[in-house]
């Protein structure tokens, strides 16, 4: 068990929420406390005895701060091995004092990133003499307890209520990881701030995500799975049962998908990809429009949409069986319509940014990228037929690109009066992809005469644009780069179809 009485402690926090409870216990306990500054002041305003950090080391606060902590007589305490006799010698000849507590709450680094723009800020918030305690405290586990954040203050409350003051090795150790975690996330996010401001970042991936979010399994039932992270900073959960692994994945497809839209849109999302898709001048309309698309694959799936859902297009979307409804607001009557089946998972987005970049661990590593968020506007897009496409055809072709964006590849999206009329993901030959489209198209009555064709990539042949001609397809949306383009312009310019393209391609594997 190795028993430690805690004896005296070193107390230096940024923070002081939560610390009067903790030092009017250690005081009751009879623990000698060391303490700096701002937390001097604080402990001696609530009449406790403590000892300041400066009559110890005989050396006051310099450089406005910056060196308070840092000597032998006060890491010697800290460092020093208890049954080592060499070390228990060297603390008697120059009078240092064991320390058998360290309690540390850092500068609030990250906050101050995110609320100022002032360099000289950040820079002041970078912790050394408060990450170097607790580096030191973790490293002598077998003899000292470390508190690295008022996170833990309910923990060591507990801690010293059950143990009356004494700590055995196993929940020094626990602490000690606790420790050298925080101090990890500390440096990932001093390094991440300096290498955004590189202009040329170094190569190096670093992340540090203190959140988990727990998930009944993975991918499969099989397989174990947490979330690392807190979609309660996304999403206000308004309803349903916990967030499973492959709801994360449509969530995350679902946001990127319908932030693409300014107009009233909803979407229904399946195993990451769009099954339906409408924009339309009112949320109904616009509901009904994307249910209609595939009414079979939107069995299960998860609705999105950018627009406040009321009364009467809550009771058109409660007739279908749903997992999860994404909305910016529910009124008070529309939740009533949709809380009646228990399990459904209701959402309201909050207003955040997406990350900027992405990542996916394969092999033995990580690759990073930035994010697709290409949103060029149609003034750049190139028309590369004779025809110029009519303006109900650029409004269509501008949606069909959105889907086909954030469609598996290969994938072809068929769209007409924007909405989606069917789309082929996923697939090995993008000629396989249009036929899957045209086909599933024709199954749900949609007669695609006038409609638009989107590629996430460029047509290799020209055998695309030929299909598409026959099933009536008149407009063709695409990135171009082939070296056979022109089979494919002069196709389409030969049978009245007009051909854009975007000079952005669109893989999403």
């Amino acid at each position: 068990m190795n028993r430690k009485q805690i004896k005296s402690a070193l107390v230096s926090v940024y923070h002081k929420d939560g610390l009067e409870e903790i030092t009017r216990l250690l005081h009751t306990l009879n623990v000698k406390l060391y303490t700096t500054g701002g937390t001097y002041d604080f402990i001696s305003g609530l009449g406790l005895e403590a000892v300041k950090v400066e009559d110890l080391t005989s050396y006051p606060s310099i450089l406005g701060g910056r060196v308070k902590t840092l000597h032998p007589g006060v890491f010697g305490g800290i460092l020093a091995r208890r049954e080592n006799s060499s070390d228990r010698a060297e603390l008697e000849k120059y009078g240092i004092p064991e320390t058998d507590l360290v309690i540390v709450d850092l500068y609030p680094f990250e906050e101050t990133v995110r609320n100022t723009g002032t360099e000289e800020d950040i820079i002041e918030k970078i912790d050394i003499g408060g990450i170097s305690l607790i580096r030191a405290a973790a490293k002598n586990h077998n003899d000292v307890l470390v508190i690295s954040g008022r996170d833990q203050y309910a923990d060591l409350v507990s801690l010293l209520k059950a143990g009356n003051g004494y700590t055995d090795a196993e929940q020094r150790r626990r602490f000690a990881a606790k420790a050298f975690m925080v101090s990890s996330n500390y440096d990932t996010a001093i390094f991440k701030y300096f290498n955004s401001t590189e202009p040329e970042p170094l190569p190096a991936f670093r992340e540090s995500i203190n959140t988990v979010y727990p998930l009944r399994y993975g991918e499969n039932p099989h397989q174990k799975g947490v979330f690392f992270g807190n979609p309660d900073e996304i999403f206000t959960k308004l309803h349903g049962k916990e967030l499973s692994y492959n709801n994360l994945l449509d969530l995350d497809s679902a946001v990127g998908l319908i932030d693409e839209f300014s107009t009233c849109t909803f979407a229904v999302i399946k195993h990451n990809n769009a099954c339906g898709a409408a924009s339309r001048e009112n949320p109904l309309d616009a509901w009904k429009s994307a249910l209609a698309c595939d009414p079979v694959s939107a069995y299960g799936g998860v609705i999105v949409t950018n627009a406040a859902i009321e009364a009467g297009v809550a009771a058109e979307i409660d007739k279908l069986f749903f997992e999860i409804i994404i909305a910016p607001m529910f009124s008070d009557e529309a939740m009533a319509i949709l809380t009646v089946k228990k399990n459904r998972i209701i959402l309201a987005r909050k207003n955040m940014e997406q990350q900027q970049y992405s990542y996916r661990s394969l092999l033995n590593g990580i690759l990073w990228q930035e994010k697709d968020t290409d949103t060029r506007p149609a003034n750049e897009f190139k028309t590369v037929t004779n025809r110029k496409p009519l303006d109900t055809e650029t409004d269509d072709m501008i949606f069909a690109n959105f889907i086909v964006k954030h469609s598996k590849s290969n994938a072809i999206t068929l769209v007409k009066n924007r909405q989606l009329l069917a789309s082929g993901v996923g697939q090995t030959s993008r000629v396989d992809a249009l036929k899957q489209a045209i086909e599933k198209a024709g199954a749900f009555g949609f007669d695609l005469r006038g409609a638009v064709m989107a590629s996430d990539a460029f047509f290799p042949f020209s055998d695309c644009v030929e299909i598409a001609h026959r099933a009536g397809i008149t407009a063709v949306i695409q990135p171009g780069g082939s070296v056979r383009d022109q089979d494919s312009i002069n196709y389409c310019t030969g049978n009245n179809m007009t051909m854009i393209f975007t000079g952005t391609r669109h893989f999403r594997h």
